[in-house]
């Protein structure tokens, strides 16, 4: 039996959640079990439970997402959360950012298999990309990082009073204890753990939000990202 052949049928809470990109939904499911495990982007044990655990898991994260704002995907991978949300929420710009070359090729073809013109796919890590990409109003991320170290990358990447929205386990409340103080060195002023996906997930999907203040980052990366932006508006004199 082939990995494409282990995909389940879509669910009938697919069909309500991607609405008229429902087709578009089942044809990434099917890149992820084809392309995605061919390329190791994710492990074929992954495959019969891709709706449930993956593309729906995401999906809900919109829920969470204010209207008509931009987002950055950190360490977008597969394209995990940031596919399936921008599959649900045509008025998001979404920028999905991956370090690693054969990943950023695979986000690169799903985007315009799909006809994403909402979506930009970026190489890079985080911290390298601070002061080239403009600021955004939310960042996304899932199972990149623990939460102290995903946001000293993400944080930064934020405009003021923007906000960090992390895909989490049952670990959640623990991360987000033992982050505390990580966090308000960063900036943040607020945090909290959401449950989303009520009537079609389950379990709930689990998101930590971080909100920041005027400062995203802290008085290093504002430093830092004011050193940027004066580079940059030297090259585009020159």
């Amino acid at each position: 039996m082939t990995e494409a052949a282990e995909l389940p049928p879509a669910p009938e809470q697919a069909r309500e959640v991607f609405g008229d990109r429902f087709a578009d939904a089942v044809r990434y499911a099917e890149l992820l079990a084809e392309t995605g495990v061919q390329r190791g982007l994710i492990g074929p044990r992954e495959v019969p439970r891709l709706w449930e655990r993956h593309l729906l898991n995401c999906a809900v994260l919109s829920e969470a997402v204010p209207e008509d704002v931009t987002v950055c995907d950190v360490g977008s991978g597969a394209g995990l959360p940031g596919i399936p949300l921008a599959l649900v929420r045509d008025d998001l710009k979404i920028t999905l950012l991956e370090p690693l070359l054969r990943r950023t090729n695979f986000l690169s073809e799903v985007v315009e298999l799909l006809g994403l013109d909402h979506v930009t796919v970026v190489r890079g890590r985080a911290e390298e990309v601070m002061g080239k990409l403009q600021p955004v109003h939310v960042v996304t991320a899932r199972a990149v990082a623990p939460l102290d170290r995903l946001a000293t990358w993400g944080i930064p990447l934020l405009r003021p009073y923007g906000e960090m929205l992390a895909l989490k386990g049952d670990a959640a409340e623990e991360e987000l204890k033992s982050a505390a103080t990580a966090l308000a060195k960063l900036g943040a002023v607020g945090t909290s753990i959401l449950h989303v996906g009520e009537g079609i997930v389950d379990p709930l999907s689990t998101v930590v939000k971080v909100e920041v203040g005027e400062s995203p980052g802290g008085v290093r990366f504002a430093a830092k990202r004011a050193k940027a932006a004066r580079t940059g508006r030297a090259r585009r004199r020159r």
